[in-house]
């Protein structure tokens, strides 16, 4: 079953904190006929966006990268705030093996060592034929040094965005407990993850531990914001990432302006219901963009499936290629799913 956003924390401008207030000032000063200086209009005010400085208004959806949600603090429009390409972090095999987490003990955590690949030749069993529809691991850059520049990409987004690294689902106080996260509460069922998918996973989680990192790339644009790019050729079936973060009940962001929560258990006990808040603890999931449904080609970018497994009575959600990928490709995914509620119009 594929995974969805949580609907009413996308798809319209939550009841903003100082946005509201902002908004409401403005238009007691007389600025209630405040257009939006991207497309001219004044329809939808509550996705109508002023800037802190200058006054002048923006929708969320006409910015770019487009914002999602009203943001909470102060906001400056492109001119205020004059936009600046993020700073790159620091291409130091050191501060990236303590920034991961690196195992450290491991000759290939030490110097990344690129002869690793001689024994992922030898644990070839895992990788299968599409017939069989087995998933399969992902085949990291052989280049050592890649591998940093891949790795320095995320961490210059995760910096750069305020956000932890983490490469597991997250419990915090305050949030729902790991025994809320139960699969068999799912109301219309998932795809349960076979032992053999499981090795897989398991494979490919041990192999970052050791620095053997997937082949991506994140790259900023001026359009989209941070995105992921494949950093070499990637087949059909293979495990991308999981989906992670701080996992918290629905009912507990109903008026989140997260721009990334994603669906994993969706229970028919909807107070039971589980979703995945990835702003502060993330992973490279979390700079995969959507595709935009609603236009000619939208479809035709998609290159990843986004799926809910049962494992071990645990609900996953992994980001899975649905077709060979080339590389450079930039990689999308269907934040619908199955269900295609969420309006992905203001994608680009």
């Amino acid at each position: 079953m594929a995974s969805t956003m949580s609907l009413r924390k996308r798809t319209l401008a939550p009841k903003p904190i100082s946005g509201e207030s902002r908004s409401k000032s403005k238009k007691e000063e007389g600025y209630g006929d405040v257009c939006c200086e991207n497309c001219g209009s004044g329809d939808r005010a509550s996705e109508l966006l002023l800037c802190d400085k200058c006054d002048r208004g923006f929708h969320l959806y006409c910015l770019r990268p487009i914002l999602v949600a009203v943001p909470k603090g102060s906001w400056f429009c492109p001119s205020c705030s004059k936009d600046h390409k993020p700073t790159g972090f620091p291409l130091i095999q050191t501060k990236i093996v303590d920034f991961f987490r690196i195992q450290r003990s491991s000759p290939s955590a030490d110097k990344l060592n690129p002869d690793s690949r001689k024994r992922r030749r030898r644990s070839s069993g895992l990788v299968v034929s599409k017939k069989s529809r087995k998933l399969l691991p992902f085949n990291p850059s052989e280049d050592h040094i890649r591998r940093l520049e891949q790795m320095a990409s995320l961490a210059t987004a995760l910096t750069e965005t305020e956000t932890q690294f983490v490469n597991e689902l997250t419990y915090v106080p305050c949030m729902a407990p790991k025994s809320a996260n139960c699969a068999s509460l799912e109301r219309e069922g998932m795809q349960v993850l076979s032992k053999e998918d499981a090795e897989t996973l398991s494979m490919c989680k041990n192999m970052m531990e050791r620095g053997e990192w997937p082949p991506l790339m994140v790259v900023f644009d001026p359009l989209e914001g941070f995105t992921v790019e494949a950093d070499k050729n990637i087949r059909d079936l293979t495990i991308i990432t999981e989906y992670v973060g701080d996992v918290d009940y629905l009912r507990n962001r109903e008026n989140d302006d997260g721009d990334s929560m994603m669906t994993l258990l969706s229970a028919a006990d909807t107070s039971k219901s589980l979703v995945i808040c990835p702003d502060k603890r993330s992973n490279i999931a979390r700079f995969i963009n959507g595709i935009n449904n609603h236009t000619s080609d939208g479809k035709k970018k998609q290159n990843l499936k986004c799926v809910r497994f049962n494992v071990n009575g645990e609900c996953r959600v992994l980001l899975i290629a649905s077709r060979d990928i080339r590389k450079g490709e930039r990689l999308y995914y269907d934040y619908n799913g199955y269900e295609n509620e969420y309006p992905t119009e203001h994608f680009l």
